[in-house]
């Protein structure tokens, strides 16, 4: 087999996914990676905007400024907007994130109208600039319907990629392959000492103790959020943690909070290089996030036979909101993620019983579902359309009248669908 048919079906797979998310990483081990990116620039169909980070973008101050003067040259109404913004702003993009991240968005939308391609290229130059990290974390999110960014560089991006994917905002690909398992080099050992569990109250196990003496919440979270994402410099650490400290308090703070870590575990759960943190290779260790996504990603991606059972199995492992009970801002992102997963979960489960004719269980899957996310449209459409069926008009009415009263507290516009569908019931 010559190169060429290789690559082909690395891009067929990459354009596969290609809109199924809002960001795509060809994952560092990719043989192909840096060949289906020349192919992506070299189709003449695709729309791509191209950025390759230069050896100075070491924090966001810089890599605004490459990232702007490259796509005004592509497209000369470019940064306009970015432009007009305060010198402050930019002088000190990480502080102003929230306003620059949406002043580049809206850069985006009266650029293109179209689908297409934002490429970040040679990312790894930006390994150590956390402000960049952030940046496209937030970007990730964010980023118009009609736009994918494609990441390409050398090392993982240290993102929180397991609820990235749950949210359905990204993918990973190696070569023609969906990354479904392993995602940051470690994974979860059978018989593992030690045992955390992040959806839920946020419970740690070792040797099937629960460890209760933390001296404080900071350690334990400290080690979730350490799981959650490759690897993470001290600054990040810090910045998450103690937003308010100056650097010098907050490192001391964490050094604190790295030794109760220690000693709640009687382990040194963290592995240091010198540079980043991570969870220690030499420690055999189960994350449920882990176990959660690849399950889903299974039912979503690999059509599996027992397609009810796993998308169960799913649901079955969101024991409760991530780390309930606490409101860090990063916590509650995450939090949102699992539940969007959760309740696509819960929503394939309700289908599946309804075509099997047990439209009770369906309703009540259902149910669980709205107790997760009211504000979750479609599932109400789905339920009204289940009291319908089953010609329990009043209740319907009645699911429809509180429906009203959310709305109308909480100043929500109900979708013309579910207005369309309950004048039907009640004509």
């Amino acid at each position: 087999m010559n190169i060429q048919d290789q690559i082909e079906p690395a891009y067929d797979c990459f354009q596969r996914y290609a809109r199924q998310c809002k960001i795509i990483l060809l994952h560092p081990s990719s043989r192909f990676r840096s060949l289906v990116m020349a192919r992506l620039l070299g189709d003449s169909e695709a729309n791509v905007l191209y950025y390759a980070l230069d050896i100075d973008d070491i924090n966001l101050t810089n890599f605004m400024t490459g990232i702007m003067n490259s796509l005004a040259k592509q497209r000369k109404t470019f940064g306009r907007q970015l432009n007009m913004l305060q010198t402050a702003v930019l002088d000190e993009p990480y502080k102003h994130l929230d306003q620059i991240l949406e002043t580049f968005i809206s850069e985006l939308n009266e650029l293109e109208r179209g689908e297409f391609y934002l490429v970040i290229d040679e990312f790894d130059r930006a390994d150590l600039a956390d402000d960049v990290h952030q940046f496209v974390e937030s970007l990730s999110h964010a980023a118009p319907e009609n736009c994918t960014i494609v990441l390409n560089g050398r090392t993982l991006p240290r993102l929180p990629w397991l609820s990235i994917m749950a949210k359905r905002h990204a993918v990973i690909l190696r070569d023609s392959d969906l990354l479904r398992e392993d995602f940051y080099g470690n994974r979860n050992e059978d018989g593992a000492v030690l045992k955390a569990l992040s959806l839920g109250p946020g419970y740690v196990f070792l040797d099937d103790r629960l460890v209760d003496n933390w001296e404080g919440h900071l350690p334990r979270l400290l080690l979730f959020f350490i799981m959650d994402r490759p690897e993470a410099t001290r600054n990040q650490i810090c910045q998450t943690f103690w937003p308010n400290l100056e650097i010098d308090q907050a490192v001391n703070v964490f050094h604190v909070t790295k030794r109760r870590l220690h000693k709640a575990l009687g382990m040194d759960i963290l592995s240091h290089d010198g540079t980043y943190y991570r969870i220690a290779p030499s420690i055999p260790f189960y994350f449920d996030a882990f176990e959660f996504v690849e399950a889903l990603l299974a039912c979503r991606y690999g059509q599996p036979n027992n397609i009810f059972e796993m998308w169960q199995k799913v649901a079955k492992l969101y024991r409760g909101p991530y780390l309930q009970g606490h409101n860090e801002g990063w916590i509650e992102a995450r939090r949102e993620a699992y539940a969007f997963a959760y309740i696509e979960a819960l929503e394939n489960i309700a289908d599946i019983w309804a075509e099997r004719g047990n439209d009770e269980l369906a309703l009540l899957t259902l149910t669980r579902a709205i107790d997760t996310n009211y504000s979750c449209q479609h599932i109400h459409n789905k339920l009204l359309s289940l009291y319908a069926r089953l010609g329990r008009r009043a209740e319907a009415v009645a699911h429809f009248r509180e429906l009203e009263k959310w709305a109308k507290q909480t100043k929500t516009a109900l979708g013309s669908e579910i207005v369309q569908l309950f004048g039907d019931i009640t004509a």
